[in-house]
């Protein structure tokens, strides 16, 4: 090749990635991802960090309770939420979502749990369904325990309990963070006393304890569900490198369940956790980084390789 070819090579190589960078508005190098302060919602945040700052972004986690995040994202302070939990946070998603204020980018997990659960050995005593907590409400204290305040989950065991559904009317909501109520439930199931919480899939609880879902409260929790990925309205047309890696975004029961055990564990970090099962599964990366670059315009699935 001569000279002047190489010169003319180079100089279509240098406005390429020109384009690229002028493509983003330079506000979508910071991407912000709001955070409820869930395990799983840990492990999808904390694997898009991971992407993201492989391919040269820097990814910022804001710990927010669930209205926030959506009020954030109205608001443009929030650009990403990658746990809509469906339908237990339905009256969130008819306000932003389904209005157009909020964009729904994608599902990006399917055949979730979200309701209240018991140890087995509850269950296996006769308390199935939502109507027979009250039939063994001294055994529980009338008390069901939730995660953090403001959650959706807990609104609806308010709005429950409001409304004397199932017979609830002197039970009481002890609201505290996820981790504290886990904590009571091991309490609980070690001495086999009768607990009811709030259980989900994925989760490692689902394994740490021997537990069952209860039937009956569809009205307030629905059937299976599923978590979407929102963002900001306008943010994949603002920034479509990242909107096209949000979009390529889907994970399994199976991932998030093995990555948060390991941290529940105590085995590793949550960073740790993540970048082994990556380097377990590196395959998964092909599908999540169909299309994408890295910020300069370079190819997006060797820069994030190189961090394994």
């Amino acid at each position: 090749m001569n000279k002047s070819a190489t010169v003319f090579l180079g100089g279509l190589l240098l406005a390429a990635s020109t384009f690229h960078a002028q493509a983003e508005d330079a506000s979508c190098s910071t991407v912000k991802l709001g955070d409820p302060g869930w395990s799983d919602i840990a492990v999808t945040n904390g694997i898009a960090s991971f992407l993201l700052e492989g391919l040269g972004y820097k990814a910022q986690t804001q710990t927010l309770a669930v209205p926030i995040i959506f009020a954030g994202l109205h608001k443009g302070q929030v650009d990403v939420f990658l746990g809509n939990w469906m339908p237990a946070q339905q009256s969130n998603y008819d306000k932003f979502v389904a209005t157009g204020e909020v964009d729904k980018l994608k599902e990006n997990l399917s055949g979730t749990e979200y309701t209240l659960a018991v140890p087995t050995y509850a269950y296996e005593a006769g308390v199935k369904t939502f109507a027979d907590l009250e039939k063994h409400a001294d055994k529980f204290d009338r008390k069901i325990y939730g995660i953090g305040s403001g959650a959706p989950a807990n609104e609806s065991i308010k709005q429950m309990i409001a409304a004397n559904e199932f017979g609830l009317k002197d039970w009481k909501l002890v609201e505290s963070s996820e981790q504290a109520m886990l904590v009571q439930v091991g309490r609980a199931v070690k001495r086999e006393q009768f607990v009811a919480f709030l259980g989900w899939t994925p989760h490692p609880m689902n394994v740490q304890y021997d537990m069952r879902y209860l039937k009956g409260g569809e009205k307030y929790f629905g059937e299976s569900g599923s978590v979407n990925t929102l963002a900001r309205k306008g943010y994949a047309a603002a920034c479509p490198n990242v909107g096209k890696l949000l979009s390529n975004l889907n994970f399994t029961q199976e991932m998030e369940n093995a990555i948060m055990d390991q941290v529940l564990s105590k085995q590793a970090s949550n960073a740790e956790a993540i970048k082994a099962w990556l380097q377990a599964n590196p395959a998964v990366l092909d599908g999540w980084l169909e299309g994408v670059s890295s910020r300069d315009g370079g190819n997006g699935l060797a820069a994030v390789k190189a961090q394994l």
